[in-house]
């Protein structure tokens, strides 16, 4: 991307996304489990442990948390114990 700098000068703008090293179709897979009784795998596999534990002994929170889990998922929203976003 080139942009112009208070001078008038083209300067190349360079940006950078970090992403995690887990990717986003096994959470997705793990996370439908959920709904089948094997709630909160996803949340292990991103290295979310604590609440990876919450969702197995409360069926998913109680369904809901791997309900807004999904979604995070699907829109990209989901991100791994360090904090960044999962990779494609």
């Amino acid at each position: 991307m080139i942009q112009k700098n208070k001078k008038g000068f083209e300067i190349m703008a360079q940006y950078v996304t970090i992403t995690s090293d887990k990717r986003k179709t096994p959470a997705l897979l793990l996370c439908i489990l959920g709904f089948f009784g094997i709630a909160g795998l996803h949340r292990f596999y991103v290295g979310k442990i604590g609440t990876g534990l919450l969702w197995l002994c409360t069926g998913g929170f109680f369904l809901i948390g791997t309900l807004v889990d999904l979604f995070h998922i699907l829109l990209g929203k989901f991100r791994d114990n360090t904090g960044v976003p999962l990779r494609q």
